[in-house]
């Protein structure tokens, strides 16, 4: 795929490019955002440099893409009129970490289609995150696996949030905790298929035995974690990542985990797997 506007360089084979050219402080014209909406298709993860936004600019960025997502429980900057930027800051005395591959909130009917993740304070080694494509994990299998898994659903589960939630917070989350999920996801733009559960949210394979559904999941997380499916990302201050939820995983690295880190998060509404 060829661009006019902007730079696109991939860091990986299975996913990943890192996109200049481009100063997401100012508005887009609809060329750029073509051109970077169809960079972000065809590499699942962007990644930009030296991007010194404002909350304001962030969440314009991402207003681009779809309407934006509120999570329940996460701290945000809701105080200051953002209540879609969520807050991901942790330090020596709160070393919070996520350190467990994962799509984010897909214990929701309808989860998200993407974040915008903004490096606001990073350390200055360490703290790297990773992404895995489920498009080459759901490539990697065996055409029998591949259509075992078709005919299967799995159970969603966003109870673990209700630790950090307050009791309106948590009966906003009772509402949509629990949500049904086809194990492999049609992703609706580009077609591909794609491995659709992690081992944050997933509970089990509905219609399976505990020691059935437990042995699939486990194999299906082992895969995915396979360094040829999978790009790294070291952050610098003002560094911005945007993932495709529908078709990517990602995690932190936790070697670092008690250097200051602030990162804010916008995440885009999706829509209802199948």
């Amino acid at each position: 795929m060829s661009f006019q506007k902007i730079s696109v360089q991939p860091i990986a084979a299975a996913l990943g490019a890192e996109v200049s050219g481009v100063n997401l402080a100012e508005p887009l014209d609809d060329q750029i955002e073509k051109e970077i909406h169809d960079a972000w298709m065809e590499h699942q993860v962007l990644f930009f440099r030296d991007q010194d936004i404002d909350a304001a600019a962030h969440t314009a960025f991402a207003r681009r893409f779809g309407d934006l997502h509120v999570h329940p429980v996460l701290p945000s900057r809701s105080d200051e009129g953002f209540p879609e930027i969520v807050v991901l800051e942790s330090n020596e005395k709160v070393p919070f970490v996520a350190d467990r591959w994962h799509s984010d909130v897909t214990f929701e009917k309808k989860p998200p289609l993407g974040s915008i993740l903004h490096g606001v304070v990073v350390p200055p080694a360490g703290g790297d995150t990773m992404w895995a494509s489920m498009y080459a994990a759901y490539d990697g299998l065996s055409d029998t696996m591949q259509r075992l898994l078709s005919e299967l659903s799995a159970e969603h589960d966003g109870s673990a949030f209700a630790v950090i939630a307050d009791a309106d917070q948590s009966k906003e989350l009772a509402r949509d905790m629990i949500s049904v999920h086809p194990v492999i996801r049609t992703h609706p733009i580009t077609g591909r298929k794609g491995i659709f559960v992690n081992q944050t949210f997933t509970r089990n394979i509905k219609g399976m035995k505990p020691s059935e559904s437990s042995t699939i999941l486990r194999f299906l997380y082992r895969h995915m974690e396979s360094p040829e499916f999978i790009c790294r990302f070291h952050w610098r201050p003002n560094s911005i990542a945007m993932w495709d939820n529908r078709c990517t995983q990602h995690c932190v690295v936790t070697d670092n985990i008690t250097a200051h880190r602030r990162m804010e998060r916008v995440t885009i509404c999706g829509d209802e797997p199948h």
